[in-house]
């Protein structure tokens, strides 16, 4: 679970500095997974959160940007974008859940301590994709050094016995053999 917090600043000329956006500015969030699969194409306001999951392991495209034009030709095509991505069990407010639930100070830890469990199996087999891949790069690459080192041997064999030939033949025609 990946959630990110983002929000949006205009430059303004006459001040020279970056001020708030405007009411009707708002940004546009697209997330892809590994598979270039799209997990969430939404506009949102000038300042925001987004909140997506992926069941794909790998690396997440994260793509923001403004759903208007007219405001960057206004500030001078200069906008400013404060983003913070939290990942994994840092996206869950505990305080929050206590309170929901209703859940004692034990209840809340044990909670936690499950939701860090699940998080270490998740990059276990996070990590066994990894390793998976890994191994057939090294395979493959493994197969393709020894048929390259097998055609190379071939080739010298070839010409070695075609310069012994046309030595050979060189040798008679000069009759020094």
């Amino acid at each position: 679970m990946v959630t990110g917090k983002y929000k949006a600043q205009l430059w303004d000329k006459r001040s020279n500095n970056f001020l708030d956006s405007p009411p009707g500015m708002g940004m546009h969030v697209e997330v892809k997974d590994p598979n270039n699969k799209v997990l969430l194409s939404k506009t949102y306001g000038s300042e925001g959160a987004f909140t997506f999951t992926s069941h794909t392991p790998g690396e997440q495209q994260i793509c923001i940007h403004s759903n208007s034009t007219k405001w960057s030709l206004f500030a001078g095509g200069k906008i400013r974008v404060y983003l913070d991505i939290q990942v994994g069990e840092h996206t869950n407010d505990y305080g929050k859940i206590a309170e929901k639930d209703k859940l004692t100070e034990l209840q809340l830890r044990v909670r936690q301590l499950l939701d860090q469990v699940e998080q270490i199996q998740k990059e276990q087999n996070y990590q066994r994709v990894r390793e998976s891949r890994f191994r057939q790069t090294s395979e493959s690459t493994n197969s393709r050094v020894l048929w390259w080192s097998l055609a190379q041997t071939c080739v010298l064999v070839l010409a070695g016995v075609w310069q012994m030939r046309h030595l050979k033949g060189f040798f008679e025609a000069k009759k020094l053999v």
